[in-house]
């Protein structure tokens, strides 16, 4: 990575927010590799982040080893390794722009619907395989391009109104599991590499911070505003990744 003290900078910022993420609070890893690529490539800022997420994922693991849904799990990571391998397969045909613009749309509409439905009286859902399969897909694939899976995610679990540590315990082993298995597919596409590795093993302990904050940050909030401060920031990321992939688009 560039010796630039700012580049240095933003690469920490991100590697906290990525802690975060998987310390419980969804969707602010998301804005890692956009921010990223502020200063690098967006291919290349991916492949950068990506030993962050691994070690990261190993500590939100352990500290929600008690608290997911198994139901969800045997869903969410089979599909999701499907979507990685479309994503591997189709990575040469589709930019990130692109991507950007599939994950912003969806995640837009998902909370224009959570707001047309506000006041309504609403009941748990249950994890209903084919929609769980569908989502779990796209989870795997939009997370294979852009580390950002958890717009897709979030519409299949958020309905089945888990509480607040076993939803954020389902996402980090979901997205545990789908990280390690990217990591065969971005080292052959070259996104991957001993360089890469070397930095990123200098920003893991700003990580594993991050992911200490996220547990403090999610146990004291109360589960009503936990899945409020979800929705707003899936919102706010969404608008980013839709912005951006739409001037990439444009330009």
């Amino acid at each position: 990575m560039s010796s630039a003290p700012e580049a240095w900078v933003v690469a920490a910022i991100a590697a906290f927010l990525i802690g975060m993420a998987k310390g419980g609070l969804a969707n602010v890893g998301v804005i890692a590799v956009p921010l990223m690529s502020l200063v690098k490539p967006p291919l290349t800022a991916a492949g950068l982040l990506l030993p962050i997420y691994v070690v990261s994922d190993a500590f939100g693991v352990w500290l929600y080893r008690h608290r997911y849904s198994a139901s969800n799990l045997r869903i969410l990571i089979p599909s999701g390794f499907f979507g990685v391998l479309i994503g591997w397969l189709l990575a040469g045909q589709i930019s990130d722009a692109i991507a950007s613009v599939i994950v912003g749309f969806t995640g837009c509409g998902f909370v224009a619907v959570l707001l047309a439905r506000r006041g309504v009286p609403s009941v748990p859902r249950q994890a209903n395989v084919p929609k769980g399969w569908f989502l779990g897909v796209a989870t795997g694939f939009t997370s294979f391009l852009t580390h950002s899976g958890a717009a897709t995610f979030q519409m299949f679990v958020l309905p089945q109104r888990l509480d607040k540590t076993m939803f954020a315990g389902t996402s980090t082993l979901t997205f545990a599991a789908i990280n390690l298995f990217k990591i065969p597919s971005y080292w052959a596409l070259g996104q991957l590499s001993t360089s890469s590795v070397m930095s990123a093993l200098v920003l893991i302990p700003v990580a594993v911070a991050g992911t200490f904050a996220g547990v403090f940050a999610t146990r004291r909030l109360s589960t009503s505003w936990f899945f409020i401060l979800v929705q707003a920031m899936l919102l706010v990321v969404s608008i980013q990744l839709l912005w951006r992939g739409m001037s990439d688009i444009l330009n």
